[in-house]
């Protein structure tokens, strides 16, 4: 285990020795062609944006308002309890729903839109049935839902898009004509009533929950082969002409808070109003409203997790879907390939470039840190300012993954470097020969620890080979004395005469550059700097601890008492 242990850190140290910084720019370049590939291909960063979007849309400090003329009339569970005795428990006679509407319709309301499926007739109750559509027939403003199928059943169904009404063409020819006709089936549950189909107040209120099962973007309109299916928040805002912007088909909500932060009526309360001799309720409490009739109640299972709340009911991701049609106010998303790539390539090569040129890593940290951070608050502060999500999560991601593999390769390049020269001890067999080059720098100004790991640095570049190590100003008492000093070594076999002159002509290469490498880390040309060269012999059979310690003295008193060169 041990020999194994020695031959991984000779092998690392090797390959430390080989690559040195050129690691940092082989990785980035590595990362960089996977990114690319991915912008082009697999497309899994450009989208990355779900749990921090949730984080941040749910931790809004400026959160959008609910429409005030948005009133959601509620079948919960009240509701179902108190017209249990007289109608049953749901569904209720449509008598009871024509009622309804016949009298929120005397308060000239903007629009009655039901998120209530009639796939069926109530063959129980065919006159009441009857009655619901002669009094749906009556109005202008009522809306309806119908149900997209899978595509997979589209091939059992007998209805085709034509057979629709009120649905268009979305392709045309070069003198506005539709193109040839295609009549392929789709799989849909449309109104069972007349008056319903009729209307052409028709629209889809499908609910597609992300691959997590979370609600983040409405389906605001179906392309079905070229005819155009609307959802129920389109057909309302083309009908009311809210705004005259074309919506994206897929929209990202702009939620307006938790749920039941919009304005919600107990159906049963207002029913019992309307039937009452002694009204309670305000006479116009629906003019101009768009009149959302749906449940919350959960025994009815309309309820859906979203990014503001694990059980949102869908009759309110409805209306909040119809309030961002209605103010135009959705979110929009910026990313795409083009800013994505540029911004990860940005964040991957400054990263390297800081890596590369051995800035002080303490520093590197926290200059990254803080970038992530500062692009992290930057989203936020858009998404509370205006009505867009800067989708920072993909580059943020490249770059945290580059910066972990360099940071784990600079950790395991210092450990390997200073087991190299033990390795080379050990591969001196009897003996190997030391050269330490102990440097004082003898300055007014205090050395921060910043400078001397710049000067560390500065000379690990200059010189190839050789052990640079800093005793920082953090010790105290007798062992102060010691501080502020940079320690060079060489070890080689003394038998390689070819080895011990490199070692010599490096050090006398360091000698000649000390004075400019200490101005290029901003220290004054009045700087004095003390030096002085030792060389000795290790005996491997020994402990080398204790040699270590004997070498580093002889070079320290050398240097203090018997070759003191100030420069």
């Amino acid at each position: 285990m041990i020999k194994l242990r020695f031959l991984i850190n000779q092998w690392l140290a090797n390959v430390t020795r080989k690559l040195r910084n050129n690691f940092y720019l082989y990785l980035s370049a590595l990362l960089t062609v996977l990114m690319l590939l991915d912008a082009s291909v697999f497309h899994i960063g450009e989208n990355m944006r779900d749990r921090a979007f949730d984080m941040m849309v749910k931790n809004r400090i400026i959160v959008p308002k609910p429409d005030a003329d948005i009133v959601i009339v509620d079948i919960n569970e009240a509701s179902l309890s108190a017209m249990a005795g007289e109608y049953g428990r749901w569904p209720w006679p449509r008598q009871v729903l024509g009622e309804f509407v016949e009298n929120i319709e005397a308060q000239q309301p903007k629009a009655i839109v039901f998120d209530i499926l009639f796939s069926d007739p109530d063959i129980y109750n065919p006159d009441s049935d009857a009655y619901f559509n002669e009094v749906i027939a009556g109005t202008s403003n009522t809306f309806f839902p119908m149900l997209r199928l899978s595509p997979e059943s589209d091939h059992l169904s007998k209805v085709t898009p034509d057979m629709i009404p009120g649905i268009q063409r979305a392709k045309l020819d070069a003198e506005g004509q539709p193109l040839a006709n295609t009549k392929n089936p789709i799989a849909i549950v449309l109104p069972h009533f007349e008056a319903a189909l009729h209307s052409k107040h028709l629209g889809t209120h499908n609910i597609y929950p992300d691959k997590d099962g979370i609600v983040r973007e409405y389906k605001l309109w179906h392309d079905e082969n070229g005819w155009i299916l609307p959802s129920l928040p389109l057909s309302v805002g083309n009908f009311a002409q809210l705004n005259s912007l074309s919506p994206p088909q897929d929209m990202l909500i702009n939620w307006r808070g938790k749920p039941f932060t919009y304005q919600f009526a107990t159906f049963s309360d207002v029913y019992t109003d309307m039937a009452s001799k002694v009204k309670k309720r305000a006479p116009n409490e629906f003019k101009d409203k768009i009149v959302i009739i749906g449940s919350t109640a959960p025994s009815l299972f309309d309820l859906k997790a979203t990014a503001m709340a694990k059980a949102h009911p869908g009759v309110e991701i409805l209306a909040t879907a119809i309030d961002n049609v209605k103010h135009n106010d959705y979110l929009k998303v910026w990313r795409g390939k083009t800013p994505y790539i540029l911004i990860s390539l940005i964040l991957i090569w400054l990263t390297a470039l800081a890596f590369y040129r051995n800035i002080d890593r303490d520093k590197v940290t926290r200059v990254f840190s803080s970038s992530q951070i500062g692009l992290l608050a930057l989203s936020f502060l858009a998404i509370n300012v205006t009505n867009t999500y800067l989708d920072f999560t993909g580059p943020i991601t490249w770059a945290v993954l580059y910066f972990s593999i360099a940071k784990i390769y600079a950790m395991a390049n210092d450990r390997a470097m200073q087991k190299l020269l033990a390795n080379d001890v050990e591969s001196g067999k009897k003996g190997a020969s030391i050269l330490l080059m102990p440097i004082i720098i003898e300055s007014q100004e205090s050395l921060s620890d910043g400078i001397l790991k710049k000067l560390q640095h500065k000379i690990e570049q200059q010189v190839q080979g050789a052990s640079v190590e800093v005793l920082k100003g953090t010790q105290s008492g007798i062992w102060g004395l010691f501080s502020d000093m940079v320690v060079v070594s060489w070890a080689y076999s003394h038998n390689d005469e070819t080895a011990v002159k490199n070692a010599h002509h490096a050090s006398v290469q360091l000698e000649q550059q000390l004075n400019p490498l200490l101005q290029s880390i901003g220290m004054p040309n009045t700087t004095a700097v003390r030096y002085t060269q030792h060389t000795g012999t290790l005996n491997t059979e020994k402990p080398m601890a204790s040699q270590w310690r004997g070498l580093f003295a002889q070079a320290i008193i050398k240097l203090d008492i018997l070759e003191s060169n100030p420069q």
